[in-house]
């Protein structure tokens, strides 16, 4: 194997073992930061700032605005009328809850009156 014994590599991963779990949150945070800075860098800086990517964008919006219009206009619609069933839902649920509540008190109300 190399020239290395069982009983090495054994060890070496034991090492590695320790120091990954002593490195572990700390590598973690630098990468993270790392990976913040430079993706804010690349976007946040030079990219957004230059006026003809802002207008490339917005031209390859409007194109795959005008392009994709009548399934984009029947999404809207489905999501709407969605929107619309489960107010319904929600307003019936909400009538029956406040029946059976009404209910609930008028039994109570009733063996409380002494009979006379």
């Amino acid at each position: 194997m190399n020239g290395m014994t069982e009983e090495g590599m054994k060890h070496m991963a034991q090492m590695m073992g320790q120091q990954g779990s002593m490195m572990g949150p700390m590598q973690g945070t630098m990468l993270a930061a790392g990976g913040y800075a430079a993706g804010r860098g690349l976007v946040g800086g030079a990219l957004l700032r230059n006026p003809l990517v802002l207008l490339a964008a917005g031209i390859a919006a409007g194109y795959f605005l005008h392009k994709y219009q009548d399934e984009i206009m029947l999404a809207l619609a489905k999501g709407t009328g969605m929107g619309k069933d489960f107010i319904l839902q929600q307003k019936e649920s909400l009538a029956d809850l406040i029946e059976e509540t009404k209910e609930k008190e008028e039994q109570q109300a009733k063996p409380e009156q002494p009979a006379a």
